[in-house]
């Protein structure tokens, strides 16, 4: 089932109330413990700790795949999902904030701005995915029409990857399973650099047809603000909210 709602203020829920604790701790488990100390900082927080994870840096590439794709990418980007532009060490931001979303579930932004001649953003919102353990729900975009199933892994190194699975357009009745040929697969590959003292990051997105879609790699370093009685930036937070049963 797939329910949309304005976004609204939580308080007073039954589930806002409910312990918390950072959805890629839990879906890691033990593994978690894994994860090198910086970016267990990174990944630990949840809304009951009124701290965020803004980081920013710079990517030393980001490249796109067949220009047949642009079209395509134009109309994601209307949305904030995706982009056609490329280039070489783009200004980059990311905006990570913990709350508690219109259906009390436990969320985290990932606002990724890119500042090309104009500025792009890739926005999604992590929410624990129910009954799949391990697993991480991503919503993309700025009306979370598209739900996306990830699994989480840790490398040797302590770092950590990301692998997206089952692709649901979640702003249809039913929220069906997108067809594997129409999909873009994506690899996220995120550690932490002690020697420059930085977080590094890879990103591939991928199709099964025509092979790269999108793919960026470089590097960012974090701060980690205290978030007040106001809550999370408005602009951090997707225009809809979907709930996918």
């Amino acid at each position: 089932m797939t329910v949309t709602v304005a976004v609204t203020d939580p308080a007073g829920s039954p589930a806002a109330a409910a312990p918390t604790r950072s959805i890629f701790h839990a879906a890691l488990g033990a593994d978690f413990e894994r994860l090198h100390p910086e970016l267990q900082r990174r990944f630990g927080f949840s809304s009951a700790d009124g701290i965020a994870c803004v980081g920013t840096g710079r990517m030393d590439r980001i490249e796109r795949g067949s220009r047949l794709l642009v079209p395509f990418l134009r109309v994601g980007a209307r949305r904030n999902v995706l982009f056609p532009e490329q280039g070489r060490d783009i200004p980059f931001t990311i905006a990570n904030y913990a709350y508690r979303d219109g259906f009390g579930r436990e969320t985290v932004t990932f606002v990724r701005t890119f500042q090309f001649a104009r500025p792009r953003r890739f926005d999604a919102t992590m929410v624990a995915a129910q009954g799949r353990p391990g697993t991480v729900l991503d919503y993309l975009g700025t009306h979370q029409q598209l739900a996306v199933d990830l699994r989480l892994g840790v490398t040797a190194c302590g770092g950590l990857v990301i692998s997206s699975g089952a692709q649901r357009v979640a702003s249809l009745v039913g929220a069906p399973v997108v067809p594997e040929l129409l999909t873009g697969r994506a690899e996220l590959h995120e550690w932490f650099d002690d020697e420059a003292g930085r977080f590094r990051i890879r990103v591939r997105v991928s199709n099964p047809v025509v092979g790269l879609v999108l793919g960026y790699q470089g590097w960012f370093t974090a701060e980690y603000p205290r978030v007040g009685a106001e809550g999370i930036p408005r602009h951090v937070r997707p225009l809809r909210e979907r709930f996918r049963m």
